[in-house]
C-alpha cells in the first residue's frame, strides 16, 4: 500500500479525526522519501551515461511516433549511452525496447498510481525501479542523465520538458541537450515561446530558446547529442 492510499484508507476508516490527527504522519513519510531517494542513488550511480526520453504513455506500438522513440533509443545505445525512461507504456516502451534491441543499459523510473501504469517488459530487471513520489522520480531523471529527448506527449512530458528547462535557465543544474523530436508537433509551442513569452510579454530571455533544439531523425538527435558532448564533455549535473 502506497503512502497516499494509507491515507485514504485513515480517512475512510476514521471519518471522525480531525485534519491534523490525519496528517500527524507527515514526520513518518520522511523515511518512505528518504528511501526511494537512497535506491535510486545506489541502483543508478553505476549506470553510466545515459540519456532520459521523454513522452506519451497513450502512444500505441503501431504509430509512427513509437517506431521512432524505438529507433533513436537504439541510436543512443549505439553511440554509447544508456536510456532512461518513465518505465511505462507508450513512448517509455518504445524507448526501453529500443535500448534493449542493442544490449544496452535499460532504466525504467516507474510511479505508482492509483489507476494506471506498471513497468514495461523491456526494463533491464536490476534498474527497474519504482516511486510513490514525482519529486523524487524527478531528481532521478534529472541527475543521471546527459541530455533529454522529448517525443511528441501530455501533461506529463511537459512537466519533464519545463522542470529541465527551468532547472538549466537558472543554472541549478548543468546545461545538456535537450531535443524536441518532430518539429510539426513542437511548432506551435515554439511560436508561442517567440511571440508570445519572448516578443510581447518578455517573460524569457533572447538565449532562452538556446536551451533546445529540434530534430526529425534519429541522426540529428545524435549528432546533436554527440556534438555538445564532444565539445563540453560528459560531466554529472549534481
Amino acid at each position: 500500500m502506497t503512502y497516499i492510499e494509507r491515507m485514504k484508507y485513515n480517512i475512510k476508516k476514521h471519518p471522525n479525526l480531525s485534519w491534523s490527527e490525519i496528517k500527524s504522519n507527515d514526520s513518518w513519510s520522511i523515511f518512505k522519501i528518504m528511501s526511494e531517494f537512497v535506491e535510486g542513488y545506489e541502483t543508478l550511480q553505476a549506470i553510466g551515461p545515459c540519456v532520459s526520453i521523454y513522452g506519451s504513455a497513450r502512444t500505441g506500438p503501431e504509430t509512427e511516433t513509437y517506431k521512432t522513440s524505438r529507433a533513436v533509443a537504439s541510436a543512443l545505445v549505439d553511440a554509447g549511452y544508456g536510456v532512461i525512461t518513465g518505465g511505462g507504456p507508450g513512448v517509455m516502451e518504445a524507448g526501453n525496447r529500443g535500448a534493449q534491441d542493442r544490449d544496452g543499459v535499460s532504466v525504467g523510473l516507474n510511479i505508482e498510481l492509483p489507476f494506471e501504469q506498471s513497468h514495461n517488459e523491456y526494463i533491464n530487471p536490476d534498474t527497474c525501479l519504482n516511486f510513490d513520489y514525482f519529486f523524487v522520480r524527478k531528481v532521478m531523471f534529472v541527475k543521471y542523465s546527459q541530455a533529454f529527448v522529448v517525443m511528441p506527449g501530455g501533461f506529463g512530458t511537459m512537466d519533464e520538458l519545463f522542470e529541465a528547462l527551468t532547472l538549466m535557465q537558472t543554472n541549478k543544474i548543468t546545461k545538456q541537450p535537450i531535443v524536441l523530436y518532430d518539429s510539426v508537433f513542437w511548432s506551435g509551442l515554439l511560436d508561442w515561446f517567440k511571440q508570445t513569452m519572448l516578443d510581447k510579454y518578455q517573460t524569457i530571455g533572447d538565449n532562452d530558446n538556446d536551451l533546445f533544439r529540434l530534430a526529425d531523425s534519429p541522426e540529428e538527435v545524435i549528432e546533436h547529442i554527440q556534438g555538445y558532448h564532444n565539445k563540453h564533455g560528459l560531466s554529472p549535473n549534481f
